[in-house]
């Protein structure tokens, strides 16, 4: 018996020390969550008295008890976990359901308090009072519900239930919900995510809902931090970026994004193609646990399908349109299509060549660089990479141009931008930028947008002097220079810093002068790069100084989605606390724009317009 009691006030103790270690609860369910937080860390004396009494034999009762005890306080454990990691906006959906919850362990760990005998305990008179007290707690929370919040459960009707719901319903949401910023909303995503990998696709009924509100909280975020909103408008500007696909988003046989996944018998999910070859292979195995399947019949994973067409939607990822041939992906399995003998042949060339063989050797490798994804592995995995950033500072403008087109070429691998940023490669290239040929300039801003995709990159290429380089091409360049330096002006411009770098670099006034000028076919890149900074102070004041209101309102009155869309952000940015701004695109005849961008423009389009509408509106009408 001295054993059973020893091992059980261990359980107890890491239990309880389990609890108090859980952080701060940050939901709807909060005070249910600190309240039994606080009386389970109550209980620790007792625990520790009754260690300090090794020696004392103990009845089967006593010990029956603390067994009740035990296993309270694993339910307990378990809905604190639930609660804290678990989706916030499925809470709130459920609090009757949570509140009963912790009503039900409530009374448990009361019923197990009253079941153990205390005065066949050994307790120092300290430590009676404390457990009496606590066992008070327990015994008037017992029975007694969390009371409802009104507020959010009128929010949460209205919001599932209105066609065009008040924004301010989602303000308080995410108040109430403590889902403020894209990060929480990150978290939230994931939380979602793990709910529905965990339910082996079979999701609480109430996921379109969830889903529906987190995109909505998400809008909300975005009308609050208008640079996030920046970001999101303009994912067509930085097509190169490869986020990294979750591994549940992939499929275990062929480690590519499903497109049509299915759920086995085991409870796994595969990609439909890849488990149907395997079992028209013979195979009764699951892939992944290697357990027998009880049958062969596949079902579709709709709501892990739809996750991944958010995702994608999210990170500008085009979902796969098809599976194709399903094979496994093992590193250093197969051979390179590459000639590997006549890329170690060009880089002697590089190396030890006189000033003709160097550019002719820089030339070949920049085609073969551009032809297939297996050559910019071999040439990079050669050791060509530091070679060509050494022929960035030739004094012959041909091979310059050759090294900077095949460094941009050797980019669009992923793993080769590394290389090329540890090679010192960034000075070099900005040297370029400035000083090359025209060609040299509009390859070498190619390339600095390629490895700005990056975000740590962003900061050493604004930090080596890129930006006003960037401007002058912006501003002198050929068309195709021109949109080489919006692309990367934009891509740096995410980090805080570089925007401060472009406003003070001057680039401002030249974007507004293209945004004037319709026929020179820069007036996308012109309003994306102007959107962007007008979420910064300076950005914002800069562009005012420019007078752009009147081209603004003319492209949301006539320009394409996207650019009304972005014209309708910088206004709403101009306009915020500018009681003069507001004035003036009234009497330009901006409402009528804007009710109308509010019914058919883009979902961006659409909040900025109302935005700026709620502003016009609180502004007196103008004096006749």
């Amino acid at each position: 018996m001295g054993h059973q009691k020893e091992d059980l006030i261990n359980e107890l103790t890491e239990l309880i020390d389990g609890v108090s270690g859980l952080p701060e609860c940050r939901s709807v369910s909060k005070r249910m969550y600190s309240n039994l937080v606080r009386r389970v860390k109550l209980l620790s004396p007792l625990v520790e008295d009754l260690k300090d009494s090794d020696g004392v034999e103990v009845g089967d009762d006593v010990v029956h008890g603390l067994e009740l005890l035990r296993i309270a306080l694993i339910s307990g454990l378990e809905l604190l976990k639930s609660v804290n990691e678990g989706s916030k906006i499925l809470q709130a959906l459920q609090i009757e359901n949570i509140s009963s919850r912790f009503l039900n362990v409530t009374e448990q760990i009361e019923d197990a308090l009253s079941d153990i005998p205390y005065n066949k305990l050994d307790l120092s008179e300290e430590v009676q009072e404390q457990i009496e007290l606590v066992h008070a707690q327990f015994k008037r929370a017992k029975g007694k519900m969390e009371s409802p919040d009104e507020q959010l459960e009128k929010d949460l009707a209205m919001a599932q239930r209105e066609q065009y719901p008040d924004p301010m319903i989602f303000k308080r949401l995410s108040e109430k919900l403590h889902l403020r910023t894209i990060n929480d909303l990150k978290k939230e995503s994931l939380a979602i995510h793990d709910m529905v990998i965990s339910s082996g696709g079979d999701p609480e009924e109430c996921f379109e809902t969830i889903a529906y509100l987190l995109r909505k909280l998400k809008d909300c975020a975005m009308t609050e931090n208008p640079e996030l909103d920046a970001l999101e408008g303009d994912k067509s500007l930085i097509k190169h970026r490869s986020p990294v696909i979750p591994d549940d988003f992939r499929c275990p046989i062929s480690l590519e994004l499903m497109k049509d996944p299915v759920i086995v018998s085991t409870g796994q999910t595969y990609e439909r193609s890849c488990i149907q070859k395997w079992l028209d292979a013979g195979h009764k195995t699951c892939p992944k646990t290697q357990q027998t399947l009880l049958h062969t019949a596949l079902t579709p994973n709709y709501v892990l399908k739809s996750l991944i067409a958010l995702w994608c939607e999210n990170n500008g990822v085009e979902l796969p349109k098809k599976q194709g041939t399903c094979r496994n992906k093992r590193s250093g399995a197969g051979g390179s299509d590459c000639d590997r003998a006549a890329i170690d042949a060009l880089l002697q060339k590089l190396a030890n060549g006189n000033p003709e063989q160097q550019r002719a050797a820089a030339g070949e490798l920049r085609l073969l660089a551009k032809r297939n994804a297996d050559n910019r592995v071999c040439i990079a995995g050669a050791g060509a990479i530091p070679l060509l950033v050494e022929l960035l500072s030739s004094s012959d403008s041909r091979t310059q141009e050759h090294a900077v087109t095949a460094l941009l070429n050797l980019s669009i691998n992923e793993g080769n931008k590394g290389a090329i940023v540890n090679a010192g490669a960034i000075p070099d290239i900005v040297d370029v930028l400035r000083n090359g040929s025209m060609e040299a300039r509009e390859n070498a801003a190619a390339t600095l947008f390629s490895l700005s995709v990056v975000d740590e990159n962003k900061v050493a290429i604004g930090a080596a002097g890129a930006i006003p380089a960037l401007i002058d091409l912006l501003c002198h360049g050929t068309p195709r220079g021109k949109k080489d330096a919006a692309t990367a002006i934009f891509n740096l411009s995410i980090y805080q810093g570089n925007k401060v770098r472009a406003v003070r670099a001057g680039i401002v006034p030249p974007l507004v002068r293209l945004l004037k000028d319709p026929g020179g076919g820069m007036m996308d890149e012109a309003l994306a790069i102007l959107a962007i900074l007008a979420s910064h102070q300076e950005g914002k004041a800069a562009i005012a100084q420019s007078e752009p209101l009147p081209v603004l309102v003319e492209v949301i009155r006539t320009g394409s989605p996207r650019n009304r869309e972005n014209a309708a952000a910088i206004l709403w940015s101009l306009c915020t606390g500018d009681v003069q701004s507001l004035k003036i695109v009234r009497e330009l005849g901006v409402e009528e724009v804007l009710k109308e961008l509010s019914e058919n423009g883009t979902d961006r389009a659409k909040r900025k317009a109302g935005s700026v509408l709620e502003l016009l509106q609180r502004v007196d009408p103008v004096e006749s």
